[in-house]
């Protein structure tokens, strides 16, 4: 799970990797034998038993930094990823987070862009809210009208959704699921776990090649197996 990729010197939530580091962290994926995929790539290789070898990669929140630095670096490595977005903020600033610097996001030009270079456009709802405090209005609009407005965007209806702040409920997984999405992904779900509750792992700035193998090491123990993908 990335987000940013660009400046760490102002990340007080520390979602920000610089280009040097991602680069670093792809090389360390292929000199193992692993390639990074979108989640649905990932998905339908396992379901055909051939997901061995393969890591879903996934940037949220759909900052324009991703064309400018991710995009280069997946694309010199061979690697695949999800983009999670947000319709309802196109060309806007990440105005949810009360603290840093103002990030600019994706136009709907820059998301063609990506979407064109072959890579996973998914929601991330209209307006990155807590779905787990929503009423049934506000949850319909982030999950089923930003699919729509998405497929509009890019002629594809999205597969994936991307819960804001890896928070979700039965509630919200639910209104994923009813609004046509084949996954959702969370951080920890718990006993939620399922195709629309994925877990993943949050990947940093300080996760130097040590630390992402300590984190897929811990991952299989502390997440909760996905059944049936």
């Amino acid at each position: 799970m990335y987000h940013s990729v660009g400046d760490v010197t102002d990340d007080p939530y520390r979602v920000t990797v610089t280009p040097a580091r991602l680069e670093a962290q792809l090389r360390w994926l292929r000199r193992r034998g692993l390639r990074g995929v979108s989640v649905a790539e990932l998905l339908a290789a396992r379901a055909r038993g051939e997901g061995r070898g393969l890591v879903g990669l996934t940037f949220d929140d759909g900052y324009a930094d991703f064309t400018e630095h991710a995009l280069p670096a997946l694309r010199r490595w061979g690697c695949g990823a999800t983009l999670f977005v947000l319709p309802g903020r196109l060309g806007g600033v990440n105005a949810w987070d009360p603290l840093g610097p103002r990030k600019p996001l994706l136009t709907a030009e820059g998301i063609r862009e990506a979407a064109a270079e072959g890579v996973e456009i998914g929601s991330h709802g209209l307006t990155h809210v807590d779905l787990t405090g929503a009423d049934d209005a506000t949850l319909h609009a982030e999950t089923a009208a930003s699919r729509d407005l998405l497929a509009e965007l890019t002629g594809t209806a999205p597969a994936g959704f991307c819960y804001p702040y890896g928070t979700l409920d039965r509630r919200a997984v639910d209104a994923v699921r009813a609004a046509g999405y084949a996954y959702g992904c969370g951080i920890d779900p718990g006993p939620l776990t399922g195709p629309h509750a994925l877990p993943r792992v949050h990947v940093g700035q300080g996760d130097t090649g040590v630390r992402l193998l300590l984190k897929t090491r811990l991952h299989r123990l502390r997440r909760r197996p996905v059944a049936g993908v």
